[in-house]
């Protein structure tokens, strides 16, 4: 699906060719995509929806094998579109299997580095690479696809070797943005109208570079410059690894005035050591546990998220329970619940003991209910409290824990509101009284 809206504009005086631009996957290919886009509207090409695109970029997913399909249906589906518009696929499935996308048809161009993408859509419009700065023509937002809550990708790559996992062969080993290039970006996502900025990653938690000073950076130590140098108002941080939830980190969220919003989505993927062990995770249950007490008792009020895969090669009713258990235990505010989709190419496609499709079905059908249980009741304990809520359409916000909250249709989009919550609904959103 496209995660850009269309925005409609054309840069004054010109007629000029348009782009549209398809994501699929995660937070960090949106960021990218973002980035893309600001290189496209500096050129003065306006992004539109794909009916009337001249060009096409297909950001491409390949975290399992349904993601993958659907990352060739999407560049087929616009290679055909009327015009036959130049499609330039890149991201995962572009990295891993190049050869394959090229020969869908011959209007597909496939670009590897994404830093190359804008100079490819501009050579197939025939525009100079460069161009105008035509951006002030433009409606501002904090994004050019037109999200609210821009992402910055501080990291690329992971060193680890998760048995589902491809990511690491698409996106190579883990390496980091110099902390004065986060800055840049930071600083340019508040210039277009960002109230809340994400940090993004592959393995964000991994981050380690070297200031011009040369002194090194961890993640808590970038928060801290991001702080200080920029007038962000609230920064989040996406994904992260369960060892990398540190003391440090949570005291730089805690001591950050409400500036880093008190959620951390931390992965998880079973409740179960035996299960984790098959995935090659890099921590069991025990370590789990101790990074979530540490985050609660270091950061009032925070909000765990985390992913659950469901059905994973050898996963057994027991063992299913068990992970059940355990996520309620840890009571998150957000569980995302996968089924187990086999990737070929890694360990886990050949393992024995694949469950079979229906029941996983029905393990997912569980952890679902459990997410919703507990997202409720995490939501229901808020009422009363006051947080900050940004508004993202008309008539909802989202809060700094990450809750759906309901909020005054005349508020302005964008904007960071104070508000009161005084009532949760059946699904769990939240009703804001601005303050």
């Amino acid at each position: 699906m496209s995660d850009a809206r269309a925005r409609g504009d054309v840069p004054a005086g010109a007629a000029r060719p348009g782009v549209a631009l398809v994501n699929l996957g995660c937070r960090v290919n949106r960021a990218e995509l973002d980035l893309m886009a600001s290189e496209l509207e500096r050129a003065g090409v306006p992004i539109v929806g794909e009916d009337e695109a001249a060009a096409v970029v297909v950001n491409t997913c390949a975290v399992t094998g349904e993601a993958e399909a659907k990352a060739r249906k999407a560049v087929r589906r616009a290679a055909a579109r009327p015009g036959a518009p130049t499609v330039v696929a890149c991201g995962c499935v572009a990295n891993l299997f190049a050869g394959e996308l090229s020969s869908i048809a011959p209007n597909v161009v496939v670009e590897r580095d994404k830093r190359r993408v804008a100079a490819r859509v501009l050579e197939a419009l025939g525009l100079p690479e460069g161009g105008v700065d035509d951006a002030g023509a433009l409606a501002p937002t904090p994004t050019p696809t037109g999200r609210t809550r821009p992402g910055v990708k501080v990291q690329d790559g992971c060193d680890n070797r998760c048995t589902y996992c491809i990511i690491w062969k698409a996106r190579g080993a883990g390496r980091s943005e110099p902390p004065e290039h986060v800055v840049s970006e930071v600083r340019a996502a508040v210039a277009r109208g960002a109230r809340e900025v994400v940090l993004t990653g592959i393995n964000v938690g991994s981050y380690r570079a070297s200031d011009a000073s040369g002194r090194t950076l961890a993640l808590p130590g970038l928060i801290e410059v991001l702080l200080a140098e920029t007038d962000v108002e609230r920064l989040r941080v996406a994904s992260i690894e369960p060892p990398d939830v540190t003391p440090g980190l949570c005291r730089v969220m805690a001591a950050s005035g409400g500036r880093v919003a008190p959620f951390l989505h931390v992965c998880l993927q079973s409740g179960c050591d035996e299960t984790l062990r098959r995935m090659a995770r890099v921590y069991r249950t025990d370590l789990f546990r101790r990074v979530v007490d540490t985050a609660r008792s270091l950061v009032p009020g925070i909000a765990l998220g985390t992913d659950l895969i469901v059905g994973f090669p050898g996963e057994t009713d027991e063992e299913f329970e068990r992970s059940l258990a355990f996520c309620r235990e840890m009571r998150f505010a957000k569980m995302h619940v996968f089924r187990y989709s086999c990737r070929p190419g890694t360990p886990a496609a050949t393992m024995p003991g694949q469950v079979d499709p229906h029941v996983m079905a029905e393990r997912s059908r569980r952890a679902r209910e459990l997410s919703a249980e507990m997202r409720l009741a995490e939501a229901r304990a808020l009422v009363g409290t006051e947080d900050r809520a940004l508004v993202q359409y008309v008539g909802r916000a989202v809060s700094g824990g990450l809750f759906d909250v309901a909020v005054d249709p005349a508020l302005p989009l964008d904007s960071l509101v104070p508000v009161r919550l005084t009532a949760v609904r059946d699904d769990a959103t939240l009703v804001g009284e601005a303050l």
